[in-house]
């Protein structure tokens, strides 16, 4: 009689619909959790190419004895340490000498480019903060300086400050008769002054753009109340206003810090690969010393020096402003 043989119980049972809804949570949340790293992925490659590897070879070059008789083969060029910045920061040198001398002149330069935008984007963004017949069409004629490529504005500017026949001349000697010989603009202590009114042209439209938003973002029952309280313009603008939109003043002013101290296509444009004496700022002062007179480590030495300054100062100035802060956000 043949023998009937049952088959071996089955070792592992089918997940229950509870156990597989777990596994499937799990799944997605370990792809969940590497998926912002795959979107990021390529912008921090880019950042990386573009910014982050030119930064480092910068900075290796300024330890190099690079010049045109080693630009060829740079890899092997001599190290030669600190020289590079011994040289830069000497005082008593050609190329120390020209630079505390530009460090100065850019100084001043920020501090005045910075202190006029900001002063015509506040003014600017209080006066059309309010609603008024003609609003829309100064707010947007305030923005076409911004919205203009920089080198095209720098170009006309160049032409407008023309010895010969430049359109200020023009207008200061034929129309008004106020000088008897058109002076030179791009030549001399005058280009420093060209440089700054370029610069703020360029600069105060970003300065009314972010102080129009903080502007009206506060509320107008502030104003209301001040106002019935007997309190006047001026008050409500120094006890409210300022008060209410110093995180994006923050913002601001160390943003408009670094690109004026770091501006090179202002100069570049106005007055060619050699800037005049009186104009000479730290970045122009840099690409001297790298592609005219190829001493890219000399160059490179200044570039660390300035990125540090910059650091440093932007650091103290976010301190100071904001001590108790964590954030500008909070």
């Amino acid at each position: 009689m043949p023998t009937i043989t049952q088959a071996p119980p089955e070792t592992s049972e089918p997940l229950k619909p509870r156990d597989a809804s777990k596994a499937i949570k799990r799944s997605s949340i370990k792809r969940d959790r590497f998926f912002p790293y795959a979107l990021s992925a390529p912008a921090a490659f880019l950042e990386l190419l573009i910014h982050i590897v030119p930064m480092l070879l910068g900075v290796w070059i300024a330890f190099l004895s690079l010049t045109q008789f080693s630009i060829a083969n740079w890899v092997k060029a001599p190290f030669v340490g600190l020289q590079n910045f011994i040289t830069a920061l000497d005082p008593n040198g050609p190329i120390g000498s020209q630079f505390f001398d530009a460090l100065g002149r850019t100084f001043l330069f920020t501090v005045l480019v910075v202190a006029i935008a900001w002063s015509l984007g506040i003014f600017a963004a209080v006066l059309l903060a309010s609603k008024f017949r003609g609003n829309g069409f100064f707010r947007t004629l305030f923005l076409v300086p911004y919205a203009l490529p920089s080198y095209v504005t720098t170009i006309a500017w160049a032409f407008m400050f023309n010895q010969r026949d430049g359109m200020v001349n023009r207008f200061l000697v034929e129309d008004l008769g106020i000088l008897d010989e058109g002076p030179f603009w791009l030549l001399g202590g005058n280009s420093f002054f060209v440089m700054v009114v370029v610069a703020v042209w360029q600069f105060w439209p970003f300065a009314f753009l972010m102080l129009l938003a903080a502007v009206q973002s506060i509320p107008n029952e502030v104003y209301e109340a001040a106002s019935l309280d007997g309190a006047s313009l001026w008050k409500q603008f120094t006890s409210i206003t300022l008060p209410m939109i110093k995180h994006a003043n923050v913002v601001l002013l160390l943003m408009l810090g670094l690109w004026v101290f770091n501006q090179f296509d202002i100069p570049y444009l106005l007055f060619g690969p050699v800037s005049p004496e009186e104009a000479t700022l730290i970045s122009p002062l840099i690409y001297q010393q790298s592609f005219n007179n190829w001493n890219f480590g000399v160059g490179g030495a200044l570039s660390v020096v300035l990125l540090i300054a910059l650091l440093i100062v932007s650091a103290f100035y976010i301190r100071l402003v904001m001590p108790k802060e964590k954030s500008i956000d909070d």
